[in-house]
């Protein structure tokens, strides 16, 4: 069976072979390419295929924000997960605006971040339980919420109870499981949910229940 390929990308050199050193024997990944900048991974992108991308988000001369907006643009079904000591509001929330689809911390160990790895391969997202903590302190308000938007459709209650579930990471079987629905249902929720919001993804789904204190 062929491997899942990915690229590195941090700018210390320690970290990535760290991270190498944690797929040595495995059967499921391989570290395939790595890059010191995100110029550099841009640039092995632009050449190679890769499964996923795993990268640092404070990075000398573009930072893992920009990075993932320029790959977005020409791989939009890329997948990408943050690996970084950044845990602001703000960088979390720039990163799903992006189109990140994974964020964990540096602190995480080993299975934690095979487990980020299969369930992104798996076309879910996934946040450590550090970041979601975050992003539902900020939906509850503990930090300044934003100034809530009208829209010209509002959500309904079903809507928005599938979008809390959404950010608390449940995939579309749970929710459909919590919300005694169908999965079909579930996809024509969120089908409905980007529609409205004019959000591009899943991701994006996260952003605006932050911005709009959804939850």
């Amino acid at each position: 069976m062929d491997k899942n390929t990915i690229l590195l990308v941090d700018d210390h050199k320690i970290i990535r072979d760290g991270l190498k050193l944690y797929f040595e024997g495995n059967d499921k990944y391989s570290v395939v390419a790595e890059a010191a900048t995100a110029k550099e991974a841009l640039k092995l992108l632009e050449e190679n295929d890769f499964d996923l991308v795993i990268t640092d988000i404070s990075m000398p001369e573009m930072d893992g924000i920009r990075f993932t907006q320029e790959l977005k643009v020409f791989k939009p079904e890329q997948k990408v997960m943050a690996l970084t000591m950044i845990s602001e509001n703000q960088h979390i929330k720039h990163m799903l605006s992006a189109g990140v689809n994974g964020y964990i911390l540096k602190n995480a160990d080993k299975s934690e971040i095979f487990k980020a790895i299969d369930t992104i391969l798996s076309e879910e997202n996934y946040f450590s339980s550090e970041v979601t903590k975050i992003i539902m302190d900020n939906m509850a308000g503990k930090k300044k919420p934003s100034k809530r938007l009208t829209l010209e459709t509002p959500l309904t209650r079903r809507e928005k109870e599938v979008l809390e579930l959404i950010v608390k990471e449940y995939s579309n079987q749970e929710i459909a499981d919590a919300l005694f629905i169908s999965v079909r249902t579930v996809d024509a929720h969120k089908r409905n949910l980007l529609e409205k919001t004019g959000c591009k993804n899943i991701a994006g789904l996260v952003v605006y229940a932050i911005e709009h204190n959804i939850g």
